[in-house]
């Protein structure tokens, strides 16, 4: 599974900038509204230095990681869910994406123009946050009218759903996101059905100055209180600085991070927040020909696992032989972890953990 993630912001807040650092795909930048409107896509691999161990151990002929993609969604303005600045477009783009970045403009520079004339964080969230429930409020105010209509016939099973969009609207009309409504028992697919906006997880990345790293400003101070009344994670990122890391040989990038402090690059850093934003972890398969990544859910059960690798893995599942990853690193490689005995065989009810080296065993 590839996480889509779609990173949205108000004009010239550095969105399209961090997007062309992260993903290299090249999107236009330009010092004026919409200088995006298509949405860029840049399907980045996810760095493991975990992979590259097991591949060094196991002699893998090639590595495969895991990929993320970057959907660079244009920058809305306020009135775009009545379809200001092309918005019904760009917020019909949100619906595609697991996890929204909104990239949230925490530097001062004169010479980049923001389009509501300062800086100002917690204006500028407002301004995505009311967009996307006012778009979702159009949606369910239209799922009510048709479900009264349908509810008329007194069926209690559409009544009820009738009942459901009506407490769901509510919700959303006092300005609190879909996100933290509470479902019932028997209303998940209801809610699954509307594709709403405000129900995609949220990541903040306060895009800061070089000289702000790494801890950031009052600015960012601003935007993580807000992200905690909201149990949202916030990244400090400086987007001209991802662009200049983008240039640099590993090695040279390495000690630039280190220099300022920082544990990873902002790529490295939001992927590890958006993984755990979505619950997700990574197993690995490794052999002579490839070693390879490959994300699951947290909580995936083996034989699900290996259907994330083909689906005849799903249907035939016999057994998983598994190997934790510190253990293959200890022991050397496979041989050496069945020799000391650590190496497991797992059934349908094992849960993968994050960094199982597996082995599937299954019926054709």
């Amino acid at each position: 599974m590839a996480l889509r993630c779609g990173i949205v912001g108000l004009p010239n807040v550095g969105k399209s900038t961090l997007f062309n650092a992260l993903s290299n795909a090249g999107a236009e930048s330009a010092n004026y509204p919409f200088c995006t409107i298509e949405p860029n896509v840049g399907i980045v691999p996810v760095p493991d230095e975990r992979l590259d161990t097991l591949a060094r151990l196991a002699g893998s002929a090639r590595t495969v990681y895991t990929t993320i993609e970057f959907v660079d969604i244009a920058g809305l303005v306020a009135g775009a869910s009545k379809g200001e600045g092309l918005g019904n477009q760009f917020l019909g783009h949100i619906r595609e994406v697991d996890a929204i970045v909104h990239v949230v403009r925490c530097f001062e520079d004169g010479n980049v123009v923001h389009v509501s004339g300062s800086v100002d964080p917690a204006r500028d969230i407002e301004v995505i946050e009311t967009e996307l429930l006012l778009k979702d409020l159009e949606t369910l105010e239209k799922r009510v009218d048709r479900a009264a209509k349908a509810a008329k016939a007194g069926d209690r099973k559409l009544r009820d759903e009738m009942e459901f969009y009506e407490r769901l609207r509510d919700w959303v009309g006092e300005g609190r996101p879909v996100r933290s409504f509470e479902v019932r028992d028997g209303e998940r697919a209801w809610l699954d059905a509307l594709f709403l906006l405000s129900m995609k997880p949220v990541l903040y990345a306060a895009n800061v100055a070089e000289s702000d790293l790494p801890d950031g400003n009052s600015h960012v101070d601003t935007v993580r209180a807000i992200a905690g009344t909201e149990g949202a994670a916030v990244i400090v990122v400086s987007a001209e600085l991802e662009a200049q890391l983008a240039e640099l040989e590993p090695e040279e990038r390495t000690a630039f991070l280190q220099d300022l402090g920082l544990d990873g690059s902002g790529l490295e850093r939001l992927i590890r927040a958006a993984y755990d934003l979505l619950g997700l972890e990574t197993f690995f398969t490794v052999g002579p020909k490839e070693a390879r990544a490959w994300t699951i859910h947290q909580g995936t059960k083996a034989p699900q696992a290996a259907g994330t690798i083909h689906s005849d893995f799903e249907r035939g599942f016999i057994r998983a032989e598994t190997i934790a990853y510190p253990e293959y690193i200890r022991h050397g490689g496979e041989s050496g972890a069945r020799t000391a005995g650590v190496l497991r065989s797992e059934g349908k009810e094992y849960v993968v953990q994050d960094g199982d080296v597996m082995l599937f065993r299954f019926n054709v």
